[in-house]
């Protein structure tokens, strides 16, 4: 059975975005970013939220968002390479390819995909992961701690579950960021 991944940003307080819904909050690194690149090459599928979902879709959509850089390229190659399964209630219409619209998140659908799947899933998006933890489905928690304090805002985890992690590793990057992977004991 494949892993359910759950990977985020997220500051050090706690929060993926802040008081005014923004979470387009953490500057560019090359290094950080590398790490993304290489952790979703192995993604088989992705669970989104709208909202995350549209600020990733331009990642095939934008052709000059690969354009910028060999790091942008390749994150667009690895992204693209992966099906997606958006979650919303509110869209219509999804415009990338190998991607399949939800109107709600299905607890059994999900545990089927991760039967059935030959590569691991990822979770994006709070609300969603929080219905994926609520659920008993995610694995394993991948954060991306910023050393930014922004008082308040949506919480990375969910606040009604509970859960004993076991640390399986940690990365400390040169701007301060420590990527923590977590394993979610069954």
């Amino acid at each position: 059975m494949a892993k359910l991944v759950y990977v985020t940003n997220v500051s050090l307080d706690g929060y993926v975005e802040d008081k005014d819904g923004a979470f387009n909050l953490y500057p560019h690194n090359d290094d950080v970013f590398a790490a993304y690149t290489d952790l979703i090459r192995s993604v088989g599928t992705f669970l989104y939220g709208r909202r995350l979902y549209e600020t990733m879709a331009p990642w095939e959509t934008n052709a000059a968002l690969a354009a910028q850089s060999d790091l942008t390229a390749d994150f667009a190659t690895a992204w693209q390479a992966a099906s997606k399964v958006v979650y919303s209630t509110t869209l219509a219409a999804v415009p990338t390819a190998d991607t399949r619209l939800e109107q709600r998140f299905d607890a059994a659908a999900v545990h089927d995909m991760k039967a059935s799947a030959t590569s691991d899933l990822t979770v994006g998006g709070a609300h969603l992961a929080a219905q994926a933890f609520t659920a008993g489905l995610v694995d394993e928690c991948q954060l991306f701690v910023w050393p930014w304090i922004i008082g308040g805002g949506k919480p990375a985890l969910p606040s009604d579950t509970r859960a004993e992690l076991e640390l399986l590793d940690e990365h400390r990057f040169d701007n301060g960021v420590v990527r923590l992977r977590y394993r979610i004991p069954t």
